[in-house]
């Protein structure tokens, strides 16, 4: 009980020391990048989109790199799954969350399209670095995209939330507080990504389960916290447009760009491709997928998510969280 709870300890401290890290480096960079004068159109497509998916980056940079990929592939996979099952259910139970903004189809689309690249670079078992290469290839094009349509960025809450710079708070005013901001952000965010590796590797190893399952799990929900904060501040706020574009946008940002780090990172650093669990491809893609599939669904049928669809994404997710523990873990 000690280890487990020490390894627990460790995935803990290392989710808030990198969701921290990542905030401070964001907050420095964008900084820095306002004094220097470089329009907010640009830092937010960069600085702020890059910087918020940093802490997912990081992880499953760490995780490939230190020959746990499995657990790399199921943070993006388990995140993608709690951002449209937990992230968008939990807030629905407070507000309904309206689906008619058109730039969020746009999006809506475009993930769904990344989901099936995904699980179609799964049939073979392997993430590879070419795979990879294309993946962050899909990211750089989605960039363009956004930079091109942010002439219409009032119907698209994705482009609006990136390119919000002049409303961010808790900025650094000198340059001193800048340097200090990103240099914190720089040693926090490998930090944290190695706690998170080190414990979740630990809970795999006691609970005899692939390390995936933490991945899938533990460290997911951990890495979808702030989307979770956002989502619920925008229910609140009555900005249900804003809660949706920030999960689509996120699940787009984990498969092409924490799905392509983990490929690049995973060949640079072993030699050989990230694999896929087998598991992956009989259930948990499928999840991702049919989740996937039902809000954009909702999204082009102009369909509010409300109380009722909240209840049942809620608990579409403790579903999955039992099925996953039914399948893995001996009790």
């Amino acid at each position: 009980m000690t280890d487990l709870l020490i390894a627990l300890g460790f995935v803990a401290v290392g989710i808030v020391v990198l969701l921290y890290g990542g905030d401070l480096l964001v907050r420095g960079a964008t900084a820095l990048a306002r004094r220097l004068g470089i329009p907010a159109l640009i830092v937010g497509l960069t600085i702020v989109a890059f910087g918020t998916s940093a802490p997912e980056m990081v992880v499953s940079a760490a995780a490939a790199i230190e020959g746990a990929p499995g657990l790399a592939i199921g943070n993006i996979v388990g995140s993608n799954i709690a951002n449209i099952l937990l992230v968008l259910g939990i807030p629905a139970l407070l507000a309904p969350l309206a689906t008619k903004v058109s730039g969020v189809r746009v999006n809506a689309a475009i993930a769904l399209i990344l989901t099936a690249v995904f699980i179609w670079m799964g049939v073979d078992g392997a993430l590879t670095f070419n795979e990879g290469i294309g993946l962050a290839a899909a990211i750089v094009a989605y960039i363009v995209y956004l930079a091109i349509a942010s002439r219409n960025a009032a119907d698209d809450p994705v482009i609006a939330e990136l390119t919000d710079v002049d409303h961010m708070e808790g900025l650094p005013k000198t340059g001193g507080l800048i340097s200090v901001f990103m240099v914190a952000g720089l040693v926090l965010l490998p930090l944290g990504a190695h706690l998170i590796v080190q414990g979740a590797v630990d809970i795999a190893d006691m609970f005899g389960v692939p390390e995936a399952v933490v991945g899938l799990t533990v460290v997911a929900v951990g890495t979808s916290l702030p989307e979770l904060a956002t989502a619920l501040v925008a229910a609140m706020r009555k900005q249900a447009e804003m809660a949706i574009g920030n999960v689509i946008g996120s699940n787009i940002f984990n498969i092409a760009a924490v799905g392509g780090i983990t490929g690049i990172s995973a060949t640079l650093a072993t030699g050989g491709p990230a694999p896929f669990d087998p598991t992956f491809m009989r259930f948990d893609f499928w999840v991702m997928a049919g989740a996937m599939l039902v809000i954009t669904g909702l999204i082009f049928a102009r369909r509010s998510l409300g109380r009722g669809l909240g209840v049942l994404f809620t608990l579409g997710y403790i579903g999955y969280l039992a099925a996953l523990v039914l399948m893995n873990v001996q009790l």
